[in-house]
């Protein structure tokens, strides 16, 4: 769909990225993250990965990839610091599958409406991969892609859970600028990932842990990452 004002680029651009995201999507798709360690009874959870043409700013260079025009965005939200778990961290709308939700992703377009306000009647689910394990929380966590099919507007819904929802440029995720990993030190062990800069209206935050890894990962697997200094160290968030 053309959005008012779109180029006619823009507009094939669009159509390209969400064409991408689908086949990714395909029934014989590969775990994004494949060599994650499991747990024995781990919960159901899904999250949202949801892509679509940007409502306000858009990126500050244009990437690479032909597809990655300059107002495709991603919906991310920053956890709020006072939650138990993953306290701060940016991360996908997304939660646990309830008894009631039919499948994943109702399951995430329910938690997505819960955390941003928005209307899953304007969200086109293009599919979901397979489940990823995320031992730390004893999760099993499936991500579903998702394109703005009809953007509604997104907003921090409990203060309790979220600190802020904001919809970034990927051209912007992107930039090797804002690329990087994040070192994480405990009891003489070391731990290192991918992680990105992120800017809202908010603040600036950093990008990493599992859902860095998710975006990082799709990103390959779709062709869009541009060389960037994996030496690079980015600053955890205080209290990590």
């Amino acid at each position: 769909m053309t959005r008012v004002g779109q180029s006619p680029s823009a507009a094939a651009a669009a159509a390209a990225a969400r064409a991408a995201l689908a086949a990714v999507a395909g029934p014989d798709a590969a775990p994004l993250v494949p060599a994650m360690p499991s747990t024995a009874d781990p919960r159901a959870a899904a999250v949202l990965m949801l892509f679509g043409v940007l409502d306000r700013v858009p990126a500050e260079r244009a990437a690479a990839a032909d597809a990655v025009h300059r107002d495709l965005d991603v919906l991310l939200l920053a956890r709020a610091s006072t939650l138990r778990s993953h306290p701060g961290e940016i991360a996908f709308p997304g939660g646990r599958i309830d008894p009631g939700d039919a499948d994943a992703p109702a399951a995430a377009l329910r938690e997505a409406r819960e955390e941003t306000g928005l209307d899953p009647a304007g969200v086109e689910v293009l599919g979901t991969l397979p489940a990823v394990p995320l031992a730390h929380s004893n999760h099993l966590v499936r991500p579903v892609l998702g394109w703005w099919r009809e953007p509604t507007p997104v907003r921090v819904v409990d203060e309790r859970e979220s600190a802020a929802v904001f919809r970034t440029p990927v051209a912007d995720l992107l930039d090797p600028a804002n690329r990087g990993v994040t070192v994480l030190r405990r009891g003489g062990q070391e731990w290192r990932g991918p992680a990105f800069t992120v800017r809202s209206d908010q603040n600036v935050y950093t990008l990493w842990g599992f859902t860095a890894m998710l975006l990082d990962a799709l990103f390959d697997r779709l062709g869009w990452t541009e060389p960037w200094d994996a030496a690079h160290e980015l600053p955890l968030p205080s209290g990590r």
